[in-house]
C-alpha cells in the first residue's frame, strides 16, 4: 500500500513533479492557438497547415492516451512518465526549430505521443504514491495547480509570441522537462501493477488513430481526398471489429451497454466538438479581424478559465444536489448563446462591450456543465471501471475537437488563405459560430432527453477543481488495494 504523506518532503516533490509534467501538456493545449497567425506568416503556411498544427497533436494524443496508462501499469509508472516528459520535450524542441510547416506538423504529432504517455502518467503517480488518506487532497492540488497552468497558458503564449517569437511557445517545454526529470528520478518511487498482463491493444490504437487521421485529412483537404474518407470509415469499422473480438481491448465496447454512459459520451462529442472549433477560430478572429496582438488575444480568453477554476467545485456540489440533467442541459445552451454573442466581434472590436460578455458567458456555461459531466460519466459505470470510463470520455472530447477543427472551416467556406484577409475570415467566422451553437443545442437536447440522476452511492470525482478548456479531467481508477483505506 502506498504510504507517502502529502505533508512530507517526498510528498511535495511528487506533487511538484506531476504538476510540472502535466503543465507541459496543459500549457501546450492552450498556447498554440494564440500563436497560429504568426506561425502562418513566418512559415508561409496555408489555413490547412494551421489546422494540422493543432490536429496532428490532437490526433496522436486522442488515439494513444488510453494505451499510455496501460504501458505505465505494466512497465512502471515513473518510467513511462519520464519517457513521456523527455519525448514531449524533444518533440517541442523539434517544433521550435522547425524550418517548414511540414516539419512542424510532424513534430506536433510526435508531441502528442509524448502527451499520451505523460498525461495519464502524472495522475497514476499520485494514485500509486500517496497514502489513501491523502490521495484525494493530492489529486485536488494536482488538478488545481494544473488548472492555473492552463489559465496562464494563453497569456504566456501571447507574451512569448509578441516578444521573443512563436518558437518559444514550444521551446519553453525544454527547461520545464530539464527541471521535472531529475526530480522524478530522485524523489518519485517506481510502481507498477503486478497484475498487468503486458498484452497491449496496439492494433486497436493504430486502427483508431488511422481512422481519425484519414477522416481528418479528408475534411481538411476536401475535394481531393474522397477515397481517404472511405478508407477512414473502413478503418473505423475495423477498429470496432478488433475491439469487439479482443479479450483485453483498449476500448471495452461492453461499457456502451450502459445507456447513460453512451448518452454522456454523445453529449461530450457535441460539447467538446463545438468548443474545439470555437477556441481555434476565436484566437484567429481576435488577431486577424479585431486587430488584437497575440498577448491581447490570449489575455482576452482568460476569464473563461478563471471562472472554471473558481467555481467548478461548487458546480459539482450543486449537481450532486439537483442531479446532472439540468446542468448538462443549461450549460451547453449558455455556451451556445456565448458563441452567438461572439458575432459582435468584428473589426476594431471593443473588449469590454463586444468580447468580454461572450467570454464570461462561455465561462459560465463551461462551469455549469464540465464538473457534472465528469461526475455523471463516473457514476454511469461500475466503480472498478471508473478510470477507463474517464479515459474514454477524455479521448472522445479530444477526438471531437480534432474533427471540429478539420470540418468547421470547410462548413464555413474558408479558403486556404482565408486567415490572411480580415474581410474573408470575418465572413466565414460569422457562418461558423452559429454552426457551433447549433451543435451545442443538439447536445443540450440529448442531455435533457437521455441523462438521468445517478444512484446516491456512486463514486464522485477527485478532480473537483478544473481549468482545462480542451477536455474533461482525467480520473484514476480506484485500485482494489486502496478501496478499504478510503482512497
Amino acid at each position: 500500500m502506498p504510504d507517502v504523506r502529502i505533508a512530507s518532503a517526498q510528498g511535495k516533490w511528487i506533487l511538484l513533479t506531476t504538476v510540472l509534467g502535466s503543465s507541459m501538456a496543459l500549457l501546450d493545449s492552450t498556447v498554440v492557438n494564440v500563436a497560429l497567425p504568426r506561425i502562418g506568416d513566418d512559415l508561409n503556411a496555408s489555413l490547412s497547415a494551421l489546422q494540422w498544427t493543432i490536429n496532428a497533436y490532437m490526433l496522436t494524443l486522442a488515439g494513444l492516451i488510453l494505451l499510455g496508462g496501460s504501458l505505465g501499469d505494466h512497465y512502471g509508472r515513473r518510467k513511462i512518465f519520464v519517457l513521456g516528459v523527455v519525448w514531449f520535450a524533444a518533440a517541442s524542441l523539434m517544433c521550435g526549430l522547425a524550418p517548414t510547416d511540414a516539419i512542424l506538423i510532424a513534430a506536433r504529432a510526435l508531441q502528442g505521443i509524448g502527451g499520451a504517455l505523460l498525461t495519464p502518467g502524472s495522475l497514476a503517480l499520485i494514485q500509486a504514491s500517496f497514502h489513501p488518506d491523502d490521495r484525494a487532497r493530492a489529486v485536488g492540488l494536482w488538478s488545481g495547480f494544473g488548472g492555473i497552468g492552463a489559465a496562464v497558458g494563453p497569456f504566456l503564449g501571447g507574451w512569448l509570441v509578441d516578444g521573443p517569437g512563436w518558437r518559444w511557445v514550444f521551446l519553453l517545454n525544454v527547461p520545464l522537462a530539464l527541471l521535472c526529470v531529475p526530480i522524478a528520478l530522485r524523489h518519485v518511487p517506481e510502481s507498477a501493477d503486478g497484475r498487468a498482463h503486458g498484452r497491449f491493444d496496439v492494433l486497436g490504437a493504430v486502427l483508431g488513430a488511422l481512422a481519425l487521421g484519414l477522416v481528418t485529412y479528408a475534411l481538411i483537404e476536401a475535394g481531393t481526398a474522397s477515397l481517404l474518407a472511405v478508407a477512414g470509415v473502413a478503418a473505423g469499422v475495423a477498429f470496432v471489429y478488433v475491439e469487439k473480438r479482443r479479450q483485453d481491448p483498449m476500448l471495452p465496447l461492453d461499457m456502451f451497454a450502459s445507456r447513460q454512459f453512451t448518452a454522456l459520451n454523445v453529449v461530450t462529442l457535441c460539447v467538446y466538438g463545438a468548443f474545439g472549433g470555437y477556441f481555434f477560430l476565436t484566437a484567429l478572429q481576435l488577431q486577424v479581424v479585431a486587430g488584437y496582438s497575440a498577448l491581447a488575444a490570449g489575455t482576452a480568453l482568460l476569464p473563461t478559465t478563471a471562472l472554471m477554476l473558481l467555481f467548478s467545485a461548487r458546480s459539482g456540489a450543486l449537481a450532486d444536489r439537483i442531479g446532472p440533467r439540468i446542468p448538462l442541459t443549461v450549460g451547453p445552451l449558455l455556451c451556445a448563446a456565448a458563441m452567438l454573442l461572439m458575432l459582435r466581434v468584428g473589426e476594431h472590436a471593443n473588449y469590454l462591450t463586444d468580447v468580454l460578455p461572450a467570454v464570461l458567458l462561455q465561462g459560465l456555461g463551461m462551469v455549469t456543465l464540465v464538473a457534472p459531466l465528469t461526475a455523471s460519466v463516473l457514476a454511469s459505470v461500475d466503480t472498478t471501471r471508473a478510470g477507463i470510463a474517464s479515459g474514454i470520455n477524455n479521448a472522445a472530447a479530444r477526438a471531437a475537437s480534432l474533427i471540429a477543427v478539420a470540418a468547421l472551416p470547410l462548413l464555413a467556406g474558408m479558403g486556404p488563405e482565408a486567415y490572411r484577409s480580415a474581410t474573408a475570415f470575418n465572413a466565414a467566422f460569422d457562418r461558423a459560430m452559429p454552426i457551433c451553437a447549433g451543435v451545442l443545442v443538439v447536445g443540450a437536447a440529448l442531455a435533457f432527453a437521455l441523462v438521468r440522476r445517478p444512484a446516491p452511492d456512486c463514486r464522485h470525482p477527485e478532480c473537483r477543481t478544473h481549468g482545462c478548456i480542451t477536455a474533461p479531467p482525467l480520473e484514476a481508477g480506484r485500485r482494489p488495494d486502496l478501496q478499504a483505506g478510503g482512497g
